[in-house]
């Protein structure tokens, strides 16, 4: 049976995250051949961006403008999703297990009456129902469930779900509503951010993390090299953060990050129980480590016992030459 699914899109600086198409392409598995619905919350005109949602499969989308949406909060956010909720009545909600998704989500479904399946990372139609799997005891294991009545409302894992290819000749309805928000608790003054610019780290394709054998804030650096030179992002172990090496924005694991990269690079990481579950289901996992017994070879697809001092600036060197074809 067909269903009007709505997907909440997510940008930062003006752009679509990523997670936002992964989350159409999920939209799509979960309407089985019902209405697609983006929806964009955003303080000025949002047009470019509701375009690049119908370029990934989105039916048509919803643009909501509000002058306190330049940054986000859940207070606004919440009340404008709310009214278009109601508005259209879907069946199915679905939004990326990001930072800003698992703040906003719990939220609405409380608001809504309804459940909530977070962390989603494959979703399967039997004929009958939509299943949705989901990572838990730390990605030990995993467990299917299904929603049999009330909303469907769902956030997905990044990097996960492989998002529908761009195609520029498909089109779509482009509404615009202002809306008008009450009893506002929080309104944000200044964003100051303490992270280096770069890509997200929890959409990044290649992580190269750091742990305490990188020994310094200084010790970074290499890795932030070897991370512009393959196109990927910087992360951290939890003892790195704790030591003050870099900011806790950067920590992966049960207590930071969870992510899901084509690459992993740990250098300089034990591999802690606590890290393991929020990197451990990379596709490649690459450990470098001078301690032939760390745990961290026990997950790692390719391991290098060595400094990683000594072996990062030759990788840098290697994949330079191979980029430029020499």
């Amino acid at each position: 049976m067909s269903k009007k699914v709505l997907v909440i899109g997510e940008a930062r600086d003006n752009k679509l995250r990523n997670v936002t198409f992964e989350a159409i392409a999920a939209a799509k598995s979960v309407s089985q051949g019902g209405e697609v619905i983006g929806v964009i919350c955003h303080y000025q005109d949002a047009t470019e961006l509701a375009k690049e949602m119908i370029f990934y499969g989105a039916d048509r989308v919803q643009m909501i403008e509000n002058e306190n949406m330049k940054t986000y909060t859940s207070d606004v956010f919440a009340q404008a999703i709310l009214q278009t909720v109601e508005e259209e009545s879907p069946e199915a909600i679905i939004m990326g297990h990001s930072s800003i998704g698992k703040d906003l989500t719990p939220k609405l479904a409380s608001k809504l009456d309804s459940g909530l399946i977070s962390d989603v990372v494959e979703i399967d139609y039997n004929g009958e129902n939509v299943i949705f799997t989901r990572p838990i005891y730390s990605g030990k294991a995993f467990e299917k469930k299904i929603i049999t009545n009330g909303i469907m409302f769902a956030t997905i894992r990044p990097n996960n779900i492989s998002p529908l290819e761009r195609d520029t000749s498909r089109s779509g309805e482009i509404s615009k509503r202002e809306v008008e928000l009450s009893d506002l608790r929080t309104v944000i003054k200044e964003v100051i951010r303490k992270t280096k610019e770069g890509i997200d780290l929890s959409e990044a394709k290649v992580i190269i993390a750091g742990g305490r054998g990188v020994k310094s804030k200084e010790g970074f650096e290499p890795l932030y090299k070897l991370a512009e030179v393959l196109g990927g992002a910087v992360g951290a172990s939890r003892g790195a953060c704790d030591a003050d090496y870099c900011d806790y924005s950067l920590q992966i694991g049960q207590t930071g990050k969870v992510v899901t990269p084509d690459l992993y690079i740990a250098c300089g990481i034990s591999g802690a129980i606590q890290h393991l579950a929020g990197m451990s289901n990379s596709k490649v996992i690459v450990a470098i480590n001078k301690d032939p017994e760390a745990n961290i070879f026990q997950i790692a697809d390719y391991g290098i016992v060595g400094d990683l001092f000594d072996v990062i600036p030759i990788l840098i060197e290697e994949i330079e030459r191979v980029k430029v074809g020499v």
